[in-house]
């Protein structure tokens, strides 16, 4: 009998059908040992020495290989061909070492590109041993970031109150995001005009043609700066006489792209589907450990985690045969297309990402597939057979148009493109981020020189330059590609974390720095510089690149790199907070007080007029505050125009005054967001205030409606059988309406503040004739979001008694307080349940041990005030919803 050991339990699944009965395979559930999260697990001082830890359940499920080697002829360690994968290995026999499993077995080494029974019967007969360099590779990169995340996230914690922590790939990527956001608010937008003339040839075709030049000068794109020498230009071409000067075609080729590695995968789902890379990997994941067949377990794509951009010899032919049979000869090129990677890093280039089997079309293979998974694979399937068809043939003509007016020689061109043959495009076209229109996919009619052309209008359009985008998660995997930082492998779980974490969030598929993820930056660019440096970390990638080609010691790496970074540790722990304060306030000062269009002193606060305002940390991070705190009261988040962002401008808006109290109504931005105010606060009595509704837009909300919601509850009237009341409210859950221990919720198309009794009355009727919840709270079925992608089964969002969460076979997950149980989409309820699942718990209790838990006293904290930076508040009873 032969042991083998591979990742999850569908790969066994299907190895064990390929081998046959003389093998037993097992599933190492992924990594089954990491470093404890706790300060000594990598040990500078005694030559970095790793502390490793085994969890129960791995535990288990090591003991099970233990137990299946006793009287095992061989040991075959088949996980995955990257450097994870050999990392996994490695920990497998080392922990089989220590528990001497291992008497007379021998241990071997295979690793296969595509989980198909041709690719694992070959691969076993050419096994290996474990890769030592790929092994220190792999303990270097783990070590660094873990000295980066222990050494640097207390530091933090103590300087940075807010920050959770820092990463040294994922506090790059952030940069990245701020750096973008900073050059976005430093541009100023500068205006110019384009002229375009729309002509007619003599057979009556029409076509544009844009100014390029007058009186023998070339006129660029910003040359037209106003709209009076705009104006000058369109009343001479008005007059102008216009003759066809010179025509030029130039036939031109455009190649195919390469097939897929893991980033470009990553990047084109993302701009095609809208797919984030971490769902992308999930279901190519599924893609390549196989799927059923009519009842057999079929791989269909290869390895998904890829620098290569290369095809095996056997799939090559394949596709050209497919090509040739599909689309014709014409289409197939005169020898195979070989493609160079671009990555510096060699150790991960194993083939690229294609379907194992290429004469398996998209068609055929959508019945066994759910929707994101067919469309994943067929992109695979069309950029495969794509990087292998012939160039597409084009024509691309430039006709160069004089237009005479008077004494004036005014030049125009008009450019277009004509598809001669489509080769590839026929099949595949790439899409790319923040494409601007292309005037030359336009197609010309046909014209001779000399010709006279007739005008048939003259357009002058102001434009206004643009800033640079925010990076999609496409855009910014790319970038960072570019860049050098970080692996394709490892992209997905940075953008994650990034987004875990609270320091940037996703806004009309673009990335946006969140107030925290930008104190976090400043805080690192000013006294931790070098270690979020592009270069600099790129460097310390090519580095442990080098290590994995056995060319440098991974020691030598963490020695000097320890060296530095605990001399810049132990110059920043000196510094006082208040220091750390000012530094950033002089930072973020373009950021945070832009010039006013009036030229007032941006720090001045509008509140007591005689205060300057400047960055405070609270306990929820960063915000800006007045100088005369406590008398006033003043807080606002980072941006001054958060209208954009779903709150007032300036931190606070007034509304106008109260007509019974005579007091200020206003519109404020605060932690939880927009929330209304009656008055300020009088000898530490807290204000009333009201939060505003979600999807109510804050801009739209008057005087009349604000104190509408600062009056809530409110009663609608009497329950007709009982004459008892029917009131109004907004609670934990959104707005509601109740009779009695009864709440109704309202619908979107219902107003809290204007619901009439009979609508009242009928929530209240639907909501009784549902029946109570059964088995205490949480036990309602909730709303369901999907099937889970690895697992299978129902995920669904459910309201409990502490908070909406999510919940899948048993397990639940509290969801973060900036994410509404009605938004949260599949792909986050699948991050906040593997996470759920790694810190252990989160199973649903049984309703007997939830009723034993109710009657049991407990504490609870504080609630927190809505604006950071504001005084304590006591804690009190939510209302229901």
């Amino acid at each position: 009998m032969n042991i083998v050991v591979v990742e999850s339990p569908a790969k066994a699944k299907t190895l064990h059908k390929y081998l046959g009965p003389g093998y037993e395979v097992l599933a190492s559930f992924g990594h089954v040992r990491d470093l404890p999260a706790k300060d000594g697990s990598v040990d500078p001082e005694h030559n970095f020495k790793m502390i490793w830890e085994v969890d129960t359940k791995s535990q288990k499920r090591l003991n099970d290989i233990a137990h299946a080697l006793k009287g095992a002829n061989k040991l075959i360690l088949a996980t995955d061909p990257d450097r994870e994968g050999e990392a996994i290995s490695w920990h497998v026999l080392e922990v089989l070492k220590e528990k001497n499993a291992l008497k007379k077995q021998m241990v071997e080494r295979v690793v296969f590109n595509a989980i198909t029974k041709q690719a694992v019967l070959d691969a076993m007969k050419h096994p290996r041993k474990i890769d030592a360099a790929l092994v220190d590779a792999y303990l270097a990169r783990r070590a660094l970031d873990y000295l980066v995340g222990f050494t640097l996230s207390p530091v933090l914690w103590r300087k940075l109150p807010g920050a959770r922590s820092a990463g040294r790939v994922q506090s790059v990527a952030l940069r990245l995001v701020c750096d973008r956001e900073l050059e976005i608010e430093k541009f100023v937008p500068r205006e110019y005009w384009s002229l375009v003339a729309t002509l007619a040839t003599p057979r009556g075709d029409m076509f544009e043609a844009r100014l390029v030049g007058a009186d023998g000068q070339k006129i660029q794109r910003l040359d037209i700066g106003s709209g009076a020498e705009a104006e000058a230009f369109k009343q001479a071409l008005e007059n102008a006489a216009f003759t066809v000067g010179s025509i030029e075609a130039k036939p031109t080729r455009r190649n195919p792209p390469p097939p897929f590695t893991t980033s470009t995968l990553q990047q084109e789902a993302s701009r095609k589907f809208g797919f984030a890379p971490a769902h992308t990997m999930r279901i190519a994941q599924r893609l390549y450990e196989g799927v059923d067949i009519e009842g057999e377990t079929v791989g269909l794509i290869t390895y998904m985690r890829t620098d290569g951009v290369d095809i095996a010899e056997e799939a090559l032919t394949a596709a050209r045969r497919v090509i040739g049979a599909d689309y014709g000869s014409r289409y197939v090129p005169a020898a195979p297309r070989q493609y160079q990677a671009k990555t510096k890093n060699a150790q991960e280039a194993h083939e690229a990402i294609r379907p194992t089997d290429l004469a398996r079309r998209p068609k055929q293979a959508k019945a066994y597939l759910d929707a994101d998974q067919a469309r994943l694979y067929e992109l695979i399937w069309l950029r495969t057979m794509a990087s292998q068809m012939e160039s597409a043939e084009l024509e691309r003509t430039t006709a160069d148009v004089a237009a005479r007016a008077g004494a004036r020689l005014i030049d125009l061109r008009a450019t277009g493109t004509v598809v001669k043959f489509d080769g590839f495009l026929t099949l595949y076209q790439e899409s790319e981020d923040d494409t601007a229109e292309d005037e030359e996919s336009r197609r010309l009619p046909e014209m001779s020189a000399g010709e006279t052309l007739a005008k048939h209008k003259i357009d002058a359009d102001q434009h206004f330059t643009e800033p640079p985008p925010r990076y999609s998660e496409a855009s910014l995997v790319k970038r960072m590609e570019e860049l050098g930082i970080g692996r394709p492998s490892t992209y997905a779980s940075i953008l994650q974390v990034l987004k875990d974490r609270g320091y940037v969030r996703l806004e009309k598929k673009r990335l946006m720095p969140e107030d925290k993820g930008r104190v976090l930056t400043a805080f690192l660019e000013s006294f931790f510089a070098r270690y979020v440096e592009y270069d600099f970390t790129a460097g310390l990638e090519e580095q442990l690149d080098r290590i994995s080609n056995n060319e440098m010691a991974w020691r030598d790496l963490l020695r000097d790199f320890w060296r530095e970074f605990t001399a810049a540790v132990g110059d920043i722990k000196e510094l006082r907070v208040a220091e750390v304060i000012d530094a950033l306030d002089e930072m973020l000062a373009p950021h945070l007080f832009p010039p006013r269009a009036d030229g007032t002193d941006p720090r001045k606060c509008p509140n007591c007029e005689t205060g300057c305002l400047s960055l405070k940390l609270g306990k929820f991070g960063g915000f800006i505050g007045c100088s005369n705190y406590p008398e006033c009261r003043y807080t606002r988040q980072f941006a001054p125009g958060n209208g954009a962002n779903g709150g007032p401008d300036g931190g606070m808006k007034k509304l106008g005054q109260d007509p019974a109290s005579g007091l200020d109504v206003t519109l404020r931005s605060g932690r939880f967001g927009p929330y209304l105010q009656l008055g300020e606060a009088v000898n530490g009595e807290k204000p009333k205030r009201a939060g505003v509704p979600k999807g109510m837009v804050p801009d739209d909300v008057d005087l009349d409606r604000a104190l509408g919601l600062l009056a809530l509850p409110r009663e609608i009237g009497k329950h007709p059988e009982d004459g008892e009341p029917i009131v109004a409210g907004i609670g934990r859950f959104g707005p509601y309406v109740q009779h009695s221990e009864t709440y109704g919720t309202l619908t979107p198309g219902d107003d809290v503040l204007t619901i009439g009794l009979n609508r009242a009355v009928t929530l209240i009727e639907e909501k009784r004739a549902k029946g109570p919840r059964k088995g205490g709270f949480g036990a309602q079925p909730g709303r369901p979001l999907g099937e889970h992608p690895d697992k299978g089964g129902a995920i669904v969002v459910k309201s409990g008694r502490y908070g909406p969460y999510v919940s899948h076979d048993g397990l639940n997950a509290t969801l973060p307080p900036d994410v509404a149980p009605e938004a949260v989409t599949l792909e986050q309820a699948v991050g906040l349940l593997e996470t759920r699942a790694a810190r252990g718990g989160g199973k649903a209790t049984s309703a007997a041990s939830r009723s034993t838990a109710r009657k049991a006293p407990h504490k609870r904290k504080a609630a927190s005030p809505p604006v950071a930076g504001t005084e304590k508040k006591p804690a009190r009873k939510a209302k229901r919803g």
